[in-house]
């Protein structure tokens, strides 16, 4: 008797979430499937792009500390014919490819599968809402995100509407795909993941964070090209240093950021009594 290995149910043990695969464990990840952690799934031609930058410093350490997991799933395996092509002149003609809506499609529901909870479906496109701090904070709040990276001259529309795919930009400008601006949402995202960065003050106390870019820091030395640190910083007042520190973030962002600023100000005001 074959065993329909499709229908092989899953198994879980603590964290670790077991699967029957014929693809050996080591070949996939160097890290088991755990249960319960924030979980980033990543579509692209270049899975060998990932972990990348994301696998140094605090999201390295956090990654192998089992804090966040990611998975690079390769577009190409999903391809058809011999070649296993991926792409195809556009509808109406022009110049460039365009990734074809059946090998999108089965990537998707492979990428899908077994997500649940709060999972969005995010395309990396310059056409898409810009990246903010409040997105990073909803994903980080989330179970995990599933990101498709585009290349060449984007990805068939059908794909978009059938999944109800969310499309988000890292700024207005074009790159020859989304595999940097995946790698930039992810780490936004996973820094504000309890325990990666060690001290949680750290995510608060930033620029976006209060509506305002951040304040000026300093190090040692105390002088350095003629250049002394504020003297307000020296003083040991907290108190001082705070009420500095809050106005030069005010004047940094009235000076580059006049959206901000404007944005700042139309908050509504709390009262503490009510």
């Amino acid at each position: 008797m074959v065993r329909d290995k499709s229908k092989t149910p899953t198994r879980s043990l603590g964290r670790k979430t077991i699967r029957a695969t014929a693809t050996p464990r080591e070949l996939m990840t160097h890290n088991p499937d755990l249960k319960d952690v924030w979980k980033a799934k990543v579509i692209t031609l270049f899975p060998n792009a990932f972990p990348g930058v994301l696998g140094e410093s605090l999201t390295g350490k956090a990654l192998q500390n089992g804090l966040w997991q990611l998975e690079a799933i390769d577009l190409r395996k999903f391809g058809v014919g011999k070649h296993r092509n991926v792409d195809d002149t556009p509808a109406g003609g022009g110049a460039g490819m365009v990734l074809r809506a059946d090998v999108l499609g089965a990537a998707i529901e492979h990428a899908m599968d077994g997500t649940q909870g709060n999972w969005p479906l995010i395309y990396l496109s310059p056409r898409g809402a810009p990246m903010t701090q409040a997105l990073m904070q909803d994903l980080a709040r989330g179970d995990g995100v599933t990101l498709l990276c585009g290349r060449f001259e984007g990805v068939d529309e059908r794909v978009l509407e059938h999944y109800g795919v969310q499309e988000v930009s890292l700024g207005d400008f074009v790159m020859t795909g989304g595999e940097i601006a995946a790698q930039a949402l992810i780490d936004a995202t996973v820094r504000l993941i309890p325990d990666v960065l060690g001290n949680a003050e750290s995510a608060l106390d930033e620029s976006f964070s209060s509506g305002l870019l951040e304040h000026p820091q300093y190090t040692r030395p105390s002088e350095w090209q003629g250049r002394a640190i504020p003297e307000v910083l020296m003083s040991g007042h907290h108190g001082r240093v705070a009420e500095w520190r809050q106005e030069q973030a005010q004047k940094i962002t009235r000076k580059r950021r006049p959206d901000m600023w404007d944005a700042f100000h139309k908050r509504p005001v709390i009262d503490p009594d009510g």
